[in-house]
């Protein structure tokens, strides 16, 4: 018996077109809390401003927690006899990543891209900024670095650079609480968490 397997297909190679450069950016805006509490939903921002005098071809961002584990938000645990050893420390809410002042998603998931943990979000013309935002609730205890970085493409022709000419990004430490918030339901009926 003969089989034929086929993977990938009809579509256009990621790198087909890509130009190859540097392209200046900086990094406007990095905020995410550096203390939190389960399942207390919070955001995420970048803001990228295109400093050069050229379009970046297509603002990439990479987040990762662990780089070993698959997921942006996730860790990896190496214990014997998990079926599956990756664990997510925050959950990205449906809908994000997301531009600030969308109603709806914008941009590429991981798994859209050939780069693990990697969000396209377009071309970004010169003198434009975007910011971005991730809605993640934590579900994991303890301290974590987030870590973030910028590119201008996703296969590395087109690279993304400070002033100083190194790759923008930068790093979160995080901790999550594990007690649970206070919360209590105000006049309206609706539940106020207590900070």
């Amino acid at each position: 018996m003969l089989g034929l397997v086929a993977c990938g297909g009809g579509g256009e190679r990621q790198d087909a077109g890509e130009p190859e450069g540097e392209f200046p950016v900086e990094v406007v805006t990095a905020k995410f809390p550096n203390r939190q509490s389960l399942a207390v939903t919070t955001d995420l921002r970048l803001g990228v401003e295109n400093t050069g005098t050229e379009t970046i071809p297509d603002l990439a961002v990479t987040i990762f927690v662990d780089d070993g584990a698959d997921g942006s938000f996730s860790i990896r645990l190496d214990q014997p006899g998990l079926a599956n050893p990756n664990r997510p420390v925050w959950v990205v809410e449906d809908k994000y990543p997301r531009l600030a002042g969308e109603s709806r998603p914008v941009g590429s998931a991981p798994g859209d891209v050939v780069q693990t943990n990697t969000y396209a979000f377009g071309p970004l013309e010169a003198g434009d900024r975007r910011e971005m935002i991730w809605r993640v609730s934590p579900v994991r205890g303890g301290t974590y670095t987030v870590n973030y970085e910028i590119a201008a493409g996703l296969t590395g022709k087109a690279q993304a650079v400070t002033a100083d000419g190194s790759q923008p990004g930068g790093k979160f430490v995080v901790t999550i609480a594990t007690k649970p918030p206070q919360s209590r339901v105000n006049d309206a009926g609706k539940v106020k968490i207590e900070q």
